[in-house]
């Protein structure tokens, strides 16, 4: 899977940008958010995510890593498809969209074109508890955003083969002790010796 593009910005529209990375051209598909971010930047870089289905392979991107976050979000939600998604994220900034959701503010939703009643009720109804969790660990975890270093942590201590429900265990605990101005490779270490 390609993670994010760094290279300089040969085109820019409202829906789309192609990046030239050493010499390839990729063609990403980008939301409003993301264009009023980029279309003042020659050398950018782009979280992405890539869209496979049975008739084609699409690239998408994000200025921000909030936003693809939003956007694997959405895409979950049974019925609402990446394009759909890039329609909401065009509409509403991420933070905005989360708000809306978890406050189940079904009328922001329904203000997006082509979102009626139904999917901004299932939207409500898939998402809510999930991006409620999500704030609730950032604010106990670190007391500001800095819940990538979390998630990063509990990666590596997973891939270190420390079950995940251990692992969480034992980032918190260090979280906790030590604080939020932790480095990841200190609460690597740390976790490891809780576990």
């Amino acid at each position: 899977m390609i993670a994010y593009l760094k290279g300089k910005l040969v085109y820019k529209a409202p829906s789309y940008a192609i990046i030239d990375v050493n010499g390839i051209g990729y063609h990403v598909h980008i939301s409003l958010n993301t264009f009023g971010e980029i279309k003042d930047k020659e050398d950018i870089q782009l979280a992405t995510h890539f869209h496979v289905r049975e008739d084609a392979q699409v690239l998408y991107g994000f200025a921000s890593e909030a936003e693809k976050q939003m956007f694997a979000h959405l895409i979950s939600v049974n019925g609402v498809g990446p394009s759909t998604a890039l329609v909401v994220l065009s509409y509403l900034p991420p933070d905005e969209l989360k708000q809306a959701i978890v406050r189940e503010d079904a009328a922001a939703l329904q203000a997006v074109k082509g979102i009626g009643g139904k999917t901004a009720q299932r939207l409500i109804l898939e998402l809510r508890d999930k991006l409620k969790k999500e704030g609730e660990e950032i604010a106990a975890n670190t007391g500001v955003v800095r819940n990538t270093v979390r998630q990063e942590a509990l990666s590596a201590l997973v891939t270190l083969g420390i079950a995940k429900p251990a692992a969480e265990k034992s980032v918190d605990a260090v979280l906790k002790r030590v604080g939020s101005n932790v480095s990841l490779e200190e609460l690597v270490k740390q976790a490891l010796k809780n576990a």
